[in-house]
């Protein structure tokens, strides 16, 4: 039975602002001992619910909660689990954004939303993370693990020269302006926008897509989500971009990247109702010529 629910959100718009809101009352007309982010603008306190506890880190907390809540749009939500990866704890996203694939609790339906929740009505579905190898540590002492994508981009205007190797075996040179190393779940984020193929959440299956490659025979393709990869790169500049989701660092010219699946799997909460393909057809829009 859910007693414990953690709200994360770092965005005072007022649209988000009023989803925490209408949590708060929501999960404490349940009975909910709410736990919320600290950065979080102080909301009202609902009358006769219980006290709402505030937190700055998870490992702060003597009983961690059942469920995390993020609110916002899918770049909160990413930064909530760099926060969650290491408990094991399942996350759930409510969209007061734009588009939504992981945050796909729409604003309008928290109360049914958290009805759900309470009655237990959904299901987990655990996604695959990619990780840096090396560079060890590379973003502030911190793994860098992705659960959306890993990317190699261009300092500049000049096209970058990565050679890459799969499980030790080489299997292309890409000129071009940079490499999508992506995860099932981020198949529907910068992947989806270069023209890759989208995967089912639950696919284990590491996506390599070049970012504008100067020739026009090469195309993504899919690699078995064990594979170990090796990247080498060249270019007239001394350096270059690596990107873990929302986080970047600039790398000399001769630093390797090396990436492997992450050992954690990340535990997300479909509700009864709503699956990926439905998110799917109506954040893409299939379907509105009417001829369908």
């Amino acid at each position: 039975m859910l007693q414990r629910v953690a709200i994360f959100s770092k965005d005072n718009n007022p649209k988000t602002r009023d989803g925490v809101q209408k949590l708060l009352n929501e999960l404490c007309s349940h009975g909910i001992h709410v736990l919320l982010f600290q950065n979080a603008e102080d909301p009202k306190t609902p009358s006769g619910g219980k006290k709402i506890e505030k937190f700055k880190d998870l490992s702060d907390l003597s009983d961690l909660p059942d469920i995390v809540l993020s609110v916002g749009g899918d770049g909160t939500f990413l930064e909530t689990v760099l926060r969650v990866k290491d408990f094991g704890i399942p996350v759930a996203g409510v969209n007061t954004g734009r588009m939504g694939f992981l945050a796909n609790i729409p604003g309008e339906e928290i109360g049914k939303s958290v009805d759900q929740l309470c009655n237990e009505d959904f299901e987990i579905v655990e996604r695959s993370m990619l990780e840096i190898a090396r560079p060890a540590q590379l973003f502030d002492g911190d793994p860098g693990v992705a659960l959306n994508e890993i990317t190699i981009q261009k300092a500049n205007l000049s096209m970058i020269t990565i050679h890459v190797y799969v499980d030790d075996v080489f299997l292309n040179t890409y000129w071009a302006d940079g490499l999508i190393i992506s995860t099932a779940t981020g198949s529907t984020a910068y992947n989806l926008s270069v023209g890759g193929p989208i995967l089912s959440p639950g696919d284990e299956s590491i996506i390599i897509s070049p970012i504008s490659p100067h020739n026009l025979t090469i195309r993504p393709i899919l690699v078995s989500g064990s594979s170990k990869m090796k990247m080498i790169m060249e270019a007239r500049t001394d350096e270059y971009l690596a990107t873990c989701d929302f986080r970047f660092r600039r790398l000399p010219i001769g630093e390797e990247i090396h990436i492997r699946r992450s050992a954690t799997k990340l535990k997300t909460v479909m509700l009864a109702g709503r699956d990926f393909y439905s998110t799917l057809r109506n954040r893409l829009m299939w379907g509105v010529d009417r001829r369908n």
